[in-house]
């Protein structure tokens, strides 16, 4: 996790870096006298084409991230129901669980109930 954020700040300050030089070396040639060709065309300024394409990778980041995270949200309140089988008992106690309250030997229920699993008891989980 942190490999991860330590590389998108690399990347975000070599943008920045890039951007920087650019406009230096713009300025440097807008400040240079130049002569037109007779028969050239003006041409379009890149640095437009460049900025909708960020722009462009940005939305599209942000909209597939928060798609994404849309997408885990809803699977982690999803209901599974918890199935406790006892030694003594012959049949099992059914629970409702939401997928994101589920741990290893433990979970709450969605009235707030929580449940800790002896070692003799077994856990069947429905619906994952």
């Amino acid at each position: 996790m942190l490999g991860k954020i330590l590389f998108t700040i690399v990347i975000i300050l070599l943008g920045f870096l890039w951007v920087r030089r650019n406009r230096e070396q713009e300025r440097r040639q807008a400040q240079k006298p130049s002569i037109p060709a007779p028969h050239s065309e003006a041409a379009p300024p890149a640095l437009n084409d460049y900025r909708f394409a960020a722009y462009l990778f940005l939305a599209l980041m942000i909209g597939s991230g928060s798609y994404l995270y849309y997408l885990r949200w809803q699977d982690d309140h999803r209901l599974v129901t918890v199935l406790l089988h006892r030694d003594g008992s012959q049949t099992p106690v059914t629970y409702q669980v939401q997928k994101s309250e589920l741990e290893a030997r433990a979970f709450t229920t969605i009235d707030g109930v929580r449940v800790t699993v002896a070692d003799s008891e077994r856990m069947e989980v429905i619906g994952l």
